[in-house]
């Protein structure tokens, strides 16, 4: 085996293999439990970056098992893979540190780091996932490793949570297998290409594609909180802190949307998706997804449930992006895969930080956080600021580009929904803003603690808000360096890679 063959497969293994020795370990072995966590977590992102550079260089990196005839496990890194890879890599060790500081008295952690882990590896097995089959597999494994994550805190609140979340995903993938079955028989192995590996399917099998168009759409949109598809999201938002970021920004929803991106690019080929007239009702959906979780939100006083319908939203402009034919509108919705995560990621680890430190749960007891945290809340004004598209933040690049394309393939409205998610967008942020900073506290804190004699709360949970906030600032001031996501879109969208 060749190191191209072998680097999918190590990747996998530096989250798999700490999972495994995880749940072996005894509850006091903290030490080693956080080597282990830690140590995968750095090699990861250091095999990351190797293939990252390979990729660059044009080699084919990929291990392929055949499974049985015209149905293989395959892995590869493609330009699109890399991004979702690039991701989960770095945000799974800042995430990683935040959980240590924020579960150091948690009872149940080697389950909790065991489970953690696995969820990782069933992220990167979706991203580096080849051909169908393979993101099924990996697809359904995200689930059974989330839900001991969702259901941790052992309670009532938080068993019903993931019962309700199991339900919905568990359904989900079921009609998502019906759809590659159905779709497996008509076309054999359906490897990901970059035209779409259906769009030189004959005209009589088109009324049959169409069907499983919306079956393939349906088991993803799950996941991606596609309106009706939704409701286990915000009830999920009872797990720590910790868990709601990884499911918003790495794992479960961004999953979903990157399965709707390879359907609709790398399967059905967008052009073909064009041809049979499918573009228009995924928008649709879309829209009505952004529009539906911004106004939501707006009437939440929970802040992770305001985070929650916030991310109902912002995540649909992936598949805005997608079902908008044009190259502008590709851009945008690819960056914004990796951009949605960072500014999210942020809120949640910032959230956290407010419920732990000073038992701060609701919007409304807020007032003058930012004077009693204030790089905390400086991180999370930050990432809000880029979720209403504030330049020169990050969200402002996916949403500048999503306008351009709608506007290049004539879908005017598009721009409609984009301005008025927007301002939707600042009606639910800002209040937090205001009140965090500009609000004198009258009253005391709900359940404040002092968690660092120097720091305004535990290191390990102040640092991680500080670098994704400075990532969020830095994605889009250096939007045009060859690192970026934004240059890495575009190439993607112009198949130089």
């Amino acid at each position: 085996m060749t190191l191209h063959q072998a680097l999918p497969i190590l990747i996998l293994c530096t989250s798999l293999l700490p999972a495994i020795w995880i749940f072996f370990l005894k509850e006091s072995q903290s030490l080693l439990r956080t080597s282990l966590n830690l140590g995968g977590a750095f090699l990861k992102l250091g095999l990351v970056l190797l293939m990252f550079r390979e990729v660059s260089l044009g080699y084919t990196v990929a291990f392929e098992y055949s499974l049985m005839p015209n149905l293989s496990l395959k892995l590869h890194a493609d330009p699109l893979s890399m991004l979702l890879v690039s991701l989960s890599s770095v945000l799974w060790l800042l995430t990683t540190l935040y959980a240590i500081g924020y579960l150091k008295e948690s009872p149940n952690r080697n389950r909790f780091f065991g489970f953690f882990s696995l969820c990782v590896s069933s992220t990167i097995g979706i991203a580096m996932a080849g051909n169908l089959i393979t993101l099924l597999i990996f697809y359904e494994l995200l689930t059974l490793t989330t839900y001991p994550l969702v259901i941790h805190r052992g309670n009532n609140k938080s068993i019903e949570a993931g019962r309700i979340y199991l339900a919905y995903t568990m359904l989900g993938g079921a009609v998502l297998l019906v759809g590659v079955i159905w779709l497996q028989a008509i076309a054999g192995g359906v490897d990901f290409t970059a035209t779409g590996y259906l769009s030189a399917m004959s005209e009589d099998n088109h009324p049959q594609l169409r069907v499983i168009f919306a079956l393939l759409i349906i088991g993803f949109g799950v996941k991606a909180a596609l309106v009706p598809l939704h409701g286990w999201l915000p009830l999920a938002m009872v797990a720590p802190a910790p868990v709601s970021a990884l499911l918003h920004a790495v794992a479960v929803v961004k999953a979903g949307a990157f399965g709707i991106v390879r359907v609709v690019y790398d399967v059905f080929g967008i052009e073909f998706c064009n041809q049979l007239g499918l573009l228009e009702y995924l928008a649709v959906a879309a829209s009505i997804t952004i529009i539906y979780g911004s106004v939501r939100a707006l009437y939440q006083d929970d802040l992770k449930r305001r985070l929650a319908f916030s991310t109902v939203s912002q995540v649909s402009y992936i598949a805005l992006g997608s079902a908008i034919l044009g190259p502008m509108a590709t851009i945008g919705g690819i960056t914004h895969l990796v951009h949605q995560g960072i500014m999210k990621i942020t809120l949640f680890f910032c959230a956290g930080n407010f419920a732990e430190t000073l038992g701060v749960h609701k919007v409304s007891e807020m007032d003058g956080v930012g004077r009693r945290m204030p790089l905390t809340m400086a991180a999370f004004t930050i990432a809000a600021l880029g979720m209403i598209g504030v330049p020169p933040i990050a969200g402002f690049f996916s949403k500048w580009y999503l306008g351009l394309g709608a506007v290049d393939s004539g879908h005017f409205w598009v721009v409609g929904v984009l301005v008025i998610s927007s301002m939707l967008n600042g009606a639910y942020f800002l209040p937090i803003v205001f009140r965090g900073w500009f609000v004198t506290r009258e009253v005391d804190w709900p359940h404040a603690r002092t968690l660092s004699k120097r720091f305004e709360t535990a290191p390990l949970l102040l640092l991680p808000p500080l670098v994704t906030a400075a990532i969020c600032v830095l994605v889009g001031v250096f939007a045009g360096a060859p690192w970026s996501p934004l240059y890495w879109a575009r190439l993607i969208m112009l198949g130089e890679m």
